[in-house]
């Protein structure tokens, strides 16, 4: 009988919108929906055959009858979007076919103010969890449907005002401080594919993450202002708050029950290691809106507040556990400094440059593949229009890098009982972060005081002294230890040279940092004589190691303390009649630090 009563309702649906009407069905909106009702009815009926026939007759509707639904969309789309849990992956194809089939061939067709519930029903279909190719298939139909906005966007933007007037005519300054009507279509599309950014599976959420990015990239100039606010406050960093929260609480123990016999890879074979995955993909497109779109955000009034969140969740991730995260954490911070992003007319006009090389990077594209590449280099520094009113922004950058650069090079506590817990920053993410001073400096150099060096060098000394694992000692130490220095310690060169160049040709205030410089110089030197220790954590020299019983490894400093020492006499050769450098005496640090590195081999033992 519940057959039969379904195919009996269907049966007359098709045969009523079958039949020529005067006026025409379209232009008929009572009666088209009185028609359409009962069909939708059938959606309240949890039994699968019902559903089946109930598709299977919005199917013909569609065929034979879709360029008549003109006021019926919002039914059909109703009906197609119905989906529960209890549903089966055979029921989920059928609908998602009837919704391809609506995007694909009555896209055009539908009225503009019916836009909003087509982009709902794919994200519907995006979160449900049987089947994992309908919901990336989905996201695909969402990043069409933001192109199909972008390429009509005259005609639906003309429909959606035209229809707002009379209501913004009631209702007066409040419609006015709101987005208009193409706007906030917009945001439903941002909303709905933020939200599959926080599915729980990986693919969707990587999916999700990267036509979300790409859409703000490719079609973001055409949001108002106002708009922009709620794409940050309503789309952007609840995204980071929520990716942090899932990444933080996933559990590091692999679920054979979830992957089966499928083969993972090692990095992604817990709930948390994915998190991580999202997480960094969350932060990097989060960065690179920030610098794309930086003219457009700093006309918000509230700029400085979402600075100041975005460099908040930069060093949460700079600091966290995990490595992935953290160097790519570093990375978003090169971003948003707008690092490799020099113009063409630039590099070719000078091909020196600041001697910043970030790691290699991942880079997002639409497709889902990876694609390597290097960031290009500034050559005359980073592209920057700073101006009074952006000091306290690179102020703030400036005190996150040092809060990075402070915390995580902090020697651990209790090492004794928990030397296989001990977690350190990787040499990779240290280099990355001292690369990141310099076109840092560039923005800060006209506030840096004397203070401000004191606390790089801390950071500088601090992260040279962080050791490395003995197993992979042998992947950082160039092919030459005796004559190579390592990145690491190359960054750090890089950086006082940054400073010396910086202090030479600035003020006289600035000048007066020689004596400081000085002695970061000296202590490099005698880091080639005195090994540096970390803490209390036991380490040994690189070279002086034979077989695994050291766990942590210190660099070969030898090559670095004579590439300091060089930097140290040509420094004073120039500066040795400054009125600062005779005052600190200087000259006699000097001689005094250099007879220590006669009289003792690199080991520490006298000659």
């Amino acid at each position: 009988m519940r057959s039969w009563g379904a195919e009996a309702v269907t049966s007359l649906v098709k045969a009523a919108l079958a039949h020529k009407y005067e006026p025409l069905l379209h232009e008929n909106l009572k009666l088209q929906s009185a028609i359409l009702l009962p069909l939708e009815e059938l959606s309240t009926i949890s039994y699968s055959d019902i559903r089946q026939k109930q598709l299977d007759s919005v199917s013909h509707v569609l065929h034979n009858n879709g360029h008549q639904l003109l006021h019926g969309w919002p039914t059909v789309l109703g009906i197609i979007g119905a989906v529960t849990k209890e549903h089966g992956e055979k029921l989920i194809q059928q609908a998602f076919q009837c919704l391809q089939l609506v995007v694909t061939d009555f896209l055009p067709i539908i009225r503009p103010t019916y836009l909003q519930v087509v982009v709902q029903v794919a994200a519907r279909f995006g979160l449900q969890q049987q089947e994992l190719n309908v919901s990336l298939t989905a996201i695909g139909l969402l990043w069409n449907i933001s192109d199909f906005f972008f390429q009509n966007r005259q005609v639906i933007k003309q429909e959606l005002d035209s229809l707002a007037q009379p209501a913004s005519a009631v209702n007066g300054n409040e419609s006015s401080k709101s987005p208009g009507p193409f706007d906030a279509l917009w945001m439903c599309l941002f909303s709905q594919l933020g939200e599959l950014c926080v599915d729980s599976r990986p693919a969707v959420r990587k999916s999700a993450g990267q036509t979300l990015f790409s859409t703000i990239s490719a079609h973001g100039s055409l949001l108002q202002h106002q708009t922009w606010h709620n794409v940050l406050w309503q789309v952007l960093f609840p995204l980071l708050e929520n990716v942090q929260k899932f990444s933080s609480s996933a559990s590091t123990i692999r679920d054979k029950e979830s992957t089966g016999n499928i083969l993972i890879h090692h990095s992604r074979d817990t709930a948390e290691k994915q998190w991580a995955e999202t997480r960094v993909l969350s932060l990097a497109g989060v960065a690179r809106t920030f610098n794309s779109k930086r003219k457009m955000l700093q006309g918000l009034g509230d700029f400085p507040r979402a600075w100041s969140l975005l460099l908040d969740h930069i060093e949460l991730s700079a600091l966290c556990r995990n490595s992935e995260v953290a160097l790519a954490a570093l990375k978003s911070f090169q971003e948003i400094l707008q690092i490799g992003r020099a113009s063409k007319g630039t590099e070719e006009s000078d091909g020196s440059s600041l001697g910043v090389e970030p790691p290699t990077g991942e880079v997002i594209n639409r497709s889902g593949e990876l694609t390597h590449k290097k960031l290009e280099l500034f050559s005359k520094g980073p592209i920057s229009d700073s101006s009074d009113n952006d000091i306290p922004l690179w102020t703030a950058a400036w005190k996150v890098w040092l809060n990075i650069g402070t915390e995580g090079t902090k020697p651990p506590e209790h090492t004794e009982k928990m030397i296989s817990k001990v977690y350190l920053p990787s040499q990779q993410f240290l280099t990355a972060m001292i690369q990141t001073f310099p076109p840092l400096f560039e923005h800060i150099k006209s506030r840096f005081l004397t203070s401000d060096l004191q606390k790089l060098s801390t950071v500088l000394r601090g992260t040279l002294c962080v050791p490395v694992q003995s197993d992979s000692s042998p992947f950082i130490i160039p092919s030459y230890p005796e004559v190579s220095v390592t990145p690491l310690q190359e960054a750090a060169l890089s950086a006082m040279d940054t400073l010396i160049k910086a202090v030479q040709s600035g003020p006289e205030t600035m000048q007066a940092m020689y004596p400081d410089i000085f002695q970061q110089l000296l202590t490099f030197v005698s880091f080639g004589v005195n090994t540096p220790k970390f803490g209390e954590l036991e380490t040994k020299t690189f070279g002086i190691v034979r077989g695994p019983q050291a766990d942590w490894v210190i660099m070969n400093f030898v090559p670095f303390a004579e590439r300091a020492a060089l930097m140290t006499v040509d420094l004073y050769r120039g500066t040795a009649s400054h009125p600062t450098v005779i005052n600190a005496n200087i000259l006699q640090n000097i001689l005094k630090d250099y007879l220590l590195a006669l009289r003792c081999n690199p080991k520490g033992t006298s000659t």
